[in-house]
């Protein structure tokens, strides 16, 4: 093998593609990356086995060829050299990388070794503007769980329902869903959130094109996006029947700048530290008024108040944290939120009819 590249386009490959190489893995070649010239181009690939990513750049290749080198110490060499050409050549399974000024021997391993990247059959293939699934999964991806004994709870539910997409995440105590496009496929699948957190860092990165192609089977998601591809594997179960838990009214709806709301919740959880950030919620129609109250035995007590559009009234508790990450997903400047008695899910959307595409359901603590 044998090539010459651009040290910035090798280096914002290699940004992207090492991120998945693992340094605490019983394989050691998955902490190396697998440089392979296809059709003129170079591959930079990564994978633990569970997610893969694969670049491809451009490049002046005179020879065919393939080798894996240690994932780290090849991003934070190359990230070191000035903007200038790379030339690269392989020599047995030692890679040679010349500058004007650097001149470096990688030891690599044998590209034979390295786990192939999954291809994915009969595959479905959907369409989805980059803006649209980067904003879906900044407001869902948080709600998903981090308990391993319910796999299905650990990943983010990509479904079709009524002729649109759903992402959906949950991890029992709190929901969010959001619609994003109208599609025609039929789909239900789980992704694991790990997965889809290296896919939200390259949907963040400056990239041209609008849309993410999105291909899945019966065992796999492939996003492609420019020349990046990520493909991870599906989480195998059945995702909960979690639309029953969406009630269609409530007795009490509050409607309120969610600036006031997020600052009066703040101000609370300071307070509601020594109770696992409980705090109590009270509204009342006769004041149109919203108070949450937290106490700690060992510093005292806190009542903030706001005022919001209120019809009913009554009180609930609720974990501070997760209230203030499900306003802080929301864009809009007023939010509805809504409940029933002290022990049904409430919830919480955008009050802006027309941005009605998402909610939180949060489950009241007993109090």
């Amino acid at each position: 093998m044998k090539l010459s590249t651009t040290q910035e386009n090798l280096s914002k490959a290699l940004n992207i593609v090492c991120r998945v190489a693992g340094s605490k893995t019983t394989l050691p070649i998955l902490a190396n990356i697998m440089l392979k010239t296809v059709k003129n181009r170079l591959q930079i690939s990564a994978t633990n086995l569970e997610v893969a990513i694969t670049q491809f750049i451009g490049g002046k290749i005179d020879s065919n060829g393939s080798i894996t080198v240690p994932a780290r110490l090849m991003s934070d060499f190359v990230s070191s050299l000035p903007k200038d050409t790379i030339n690269m050549e392989l020599e047995k399974n030692k890679l040679h990388i010349k500058t004007k000024q650097y001149q470096s021997t990688i030891n690599g391993i044998a590209a034979d070794d390295f786990p192939s990247i999954p291809k994915l059959q009969n595959k479905n293939t959907i369409k989805i503007p980059i803006s649209d699934l980067k904003k879906a999964l900044q407001q869902v991806i948080f709600t998903a769980s981090n308990d391993d004994s319910r796999p299905v709870l650990t990943g983010v539910y990509f479904s079709s329902q009524n002729g649109r997409l759903f992402i959906t995440a949950t991890d029992s105590y709190r929901l969010a869903e959001k619609q994003i496009i109208k599609i025609q496929e039929n789909l239900s699948c789980i992704v694991p959130v790990s997965s889809l957190q290296h896919l939200l860092r390259i949907l963040s990165e400056d990239i041209e094109e609008n849309e993410v192609n999105i291909s899945y089977d019966q065992a796999q998601i492939l996003f492609t996006l420019q020349d990046i591809e990520l493909v991870s594997r599906l989480i195998d179960g059945q995702y909960p029947d979690y639309q029953r838990l969406i009630p269609s009214k409530s007795d009490v709806n509050i409607t309120l700048n969610r600036e006031d709301f997020i600052n009066i919740t703040k101000v609370a959880s300071l307070f509601a530290k020594e109770s696992a950030g409980s705090i109590t919620i009270s509204v009342s129609e006769e004041d149109q008024e919203v108070s949450i109250t937290s106490v700690a035995s060992q510093v005292g007590e806190n009542i903030s108040r706001a005022e919001a559009k209120i019809k009913g009234s009554g009180e609930v508790t609720l974990n501070s944290r997760y209230l203030l990450e499900a306003l802080n997903a929301i864009n809009d400047d007023k939010v509805t939120f809504r409940f029933s008695g002290k022990i049904s899910p409430c919830v919480l959307t955008p009050a802006d009819s027309k941005n009605s595409d998402y909610l939180h359901i949060i489950m009241p603590l007993k109090s």
